[in-house]
């Protein structure tokens, strides 16, 4: 199968894709706890590592086209300590038949928003309840030649809020290109294409966070770091969140607000871009440093941004296993604090 015959079928895919998500929003969903990766390495370098080359179990639940058949065996744990009472995290193996071009994988995920106070009419205390969210991934790739690979995940997604519930199934398609002898990765992806089975109230089915994502990483020859880059919500341009406190101010001679005209295309543009870098000490230990714009953007508070938006994290390879850990950045007020192991159980 030639690279051409591919490339034309991506940008058909591409094209149907478009035509279906001409109207989408990116900021009204459920399930949007998806987009929320607990991954140690992802979360260093900005929050998506789509398009990195394989061979880190974590990656499958970022892209299914990157689940490989040295995985095989492989165990993937994960743990978040987000902000307030909120946690998440998840476990993944991988397995794959021998001769076979397809590879396997399995994930399951947990969002935990802890315990809140139930409350009568009065205001009186009637215990606690809980607020989770639930996921399992079941994905799989194929290995067209020694360049290409396609890859689904199918998702069943599953919601508790006190007495409140929700179920839904989901899917991701992913095409993967990798070359080895040019240390250059790229992938095209649509993830959470699905809808809400059964609903939270029985007539309001909400919108899963739909989106088109397209990436690549490039490490230069003989250079010790690799650099990656993802274009986020590839379906629509602006996507600019509109702040509703925000304060407007009035021109005094015009009477018309002032807008913000500095850089507007620019802004628009980088709010899609998620920077990362890795430098690598051999085979056994490398760092990461990730910058999401959007992030600080929305989060950085004008007058005192901080580091909001940047990422950091190590990697380290001991004999029987692999730890990560990395920092995320949000706010002044603090960040997330991620977790990664890795090991081979069979």
């Amino acid at each position: 199968m030639s690279h051409l015959y591919l490339m034309k079928h991506l940008l058909l895919f591409v094209f149907i894709i478009f035509s279906q998500l001409l109207y989408a929003q990116s900021t009204t969903a459920v399930f949007s706890g998806l987009n929320v990766f607990g991954s140690a390495r992802i979360a260093s370098l900005g929050g998506n590592g789509m398009a990195l080359p394989g061979g880190d179990i974590h990656l499958v639940t970022c892209n299914p086209a990157l689940i490989d058949s040295n995985l095989t065996g492989q165990l993937g744990m994960s743990y978040v300590r987000y902000f307030a009472q909120s946690n998440f995290g998840y476990s993944t193996v991988a397995f794959h038949k021998p001769k076979s071009k397809i590879a396997y994988a399995a994930t399951m995920q947990f969002f935990s928003y802890g315990e809140s106070n139930r409350l009568d009419g009065l205001g009186n205390s009637l215990g606690t309840i809980s607020n989770n969210e639930y996921a399992l991934h079941l994905g799989a790739s194929y290995q067209i030649d020694s360049l290409w690979k396609l890859g689904a995940s199918l998702k069943n997604l599953y919601a508790v809020y006190d007495v409140y519930q929700s179920y839904a199934l989901a899917a991701d398609l992913a095409a993967n290109y990798v070359n080895p002898n040019s240390k250059f990765a790229a992938s095209l992806m649509v993830k959470n294409i699905g809808a809400q089975l059964s609903s939270f109230t029985s007539n309001d089915r909400e919108k899963l966070p739909l989106e088109v994502q397209i990436g690549m990483s490039k490490q230069p020859k003989n250079a010790p770091f690799r650099f990656h880059l993802v274009y986020e919500n590839l379906q629509k341009f602006d996507i600019t969140y509109s702040d509703p406190n925000a304060v407007v101010v009035i021109d005094p001679l015009t009477g018309e607000p002032i807008g913000n005209n500095t850089w507007e295309f620019g802004d628009r543009l980088m709010r899609h871009l998620v920077l990362g870098s890795e430098i690598l000490f051999g085979q056994n230990f490398k760092l990461a440093l990730g910058y999401n714009y959007r992030q600080r953007k929305e989060l950085g508070i004008p007058n005192k941004p901080s580091t909001a938006g940047f990422s950091f994290g190590a990697s380290m390879q001991f004999k029987k296993f692999q730890l990560s850990y990395a920092r995320s950045i949000y706010h002044v007020a603090g960040g997330s604090n991620h977790i990664s192991l890795t090991a081979r159980v069979f």
